[in-house]
C-alpha cells in the first residue's frame, strides 16, 4: 500500500508540473535582452543634473500605439559605449518601447493618473508630474489631450555616465491639448492640432538584470 501511495503522489506531482509549465511557459534566455522603457519599475534615484534644463513637465497628452517599423538609430560614440557596457542593447527595440512610453505617460498625465506614472518615472520627475496634476485638480481644471500622430522619434544623444546609460529621444508629434475650467470653459489650448517637439531622456543602470528603462527628464528644444 505504501508503494501504491508513493506512485499516486508521484503521478500527481508530474501532472502539476506539466500544468504549471503549460500555463506559465518556458524561459527562452532572451528575456533580459529586451529593452522595455514603458514597463520600467521604480529604481534608486538617478542623478539627472548633467543633461541640461529642468525636469519640467511639457507633454500632457493621450496617444494610440504606433505600429510602423522603427529604423535603426544613427551610430555614435554614446550608443557604442552603451552596447559595450550592455551587449543586449538594441536601439530599434529601445525606440519601439520609447514610442509606447510616450503614449502611456502623456495619457496618464492627462487623466491625472499618478499611480500609473509612478513606476515609469524617476523620483524627481515623478514629483514634478504629480505636483502639476495636484495643481490642476486644486484649480478644478481638466486636461483633454489627443496625440494625432507621432511623426518621428529619434535618438539625439546617448552616453554612459557612472554606470548608467542615458538616451535622449526627440519626439515630433501632432497633438490637440485643451484645458477647461470647472464650468467647462476653454482656458488654454486650441481645438486645431499643432506640432509639438519634445526631448525625453531615459536611463537604465548598465549592470542591472532588469531590462526596463525609466524616464528621468522632459524638456523642449531651446
Amino acid at each position: 500500500m505504501e508503494i501504491v501511495d508513493i506512485l499516486i503522489f508521484a503521478l500527481i506531482a508530474v501532472f502539476l508540473i506539466f500544468r504549471l509549465r503549460s500555463v506559465l511557459g518556458r524561459r527562452t534566455g532572451d528575456e533580459e535582452g529586451r529593452a522595455n522603457p514603458y514597463a520600467a519599475r521604480g529604481q534608486a534615484r538617478i542623478n539627472e543634473g548633467d543633461d541640461g534644463g529642468d525636469n519640467v513637465v511639457t507633454l500632457p497628452g493621450r496617444s494610440r500605439p504606433q505600429t510602423e517599423e522603427i529604423p535603426p538609430a544613427e551610430g555614435g560614440t554614446g550608443l557604442l559605449q552603451i552596447r559595450i557596457a550592455d551587449p543586449s542593447f538594441d536601439d530599434r527595440e529601445f525606440l519601439r518601447g520609447a514610442r509606447m512610453a510616450f503614449g502611456m505617460i502623456v495619457e496618464a498625465f492627462a487623466s491625472a493618473d499618478s499611480d500609473a506614472l509612478r513606476p515609469l518615472l524617476s523620483d524627481e520627475l515623478f514629483a514634478e508630474f504629480d505636483g502639476a496634476i495636484r495643481e490642476r485638480l486644486e484649480a478644478e481644471e481638466t486636461l483633454e489631450t489627443r496625440v494625432e500622430r507621432i511623426e518621428s522619434a529619434d535618438i539625439t544623444e546617448a552616453r554612459v555616465d557612472d554606470g548608467t546609460a542615458l538616451i535622449t529621444v526627440k519626439f515630433v508629434s501632432t497633438q490637440v491639448n485643451l484645458t477647461r475650467d470647472a464650468q467647462g470653459t476653454l482656458v488654454d489650448g486650441s481645438v486645431e492640432p499643432g506640432e509639438a517637439i519634445d526631448l525625453w531622456t531615459f536611463a537604465r543602470p548598465t549592470s542591472t538584470q532588469d531590462p526596463n528603462w525609466m524616464l528621468v527628464e522632459t524638456r523642449t528644444p531651446a
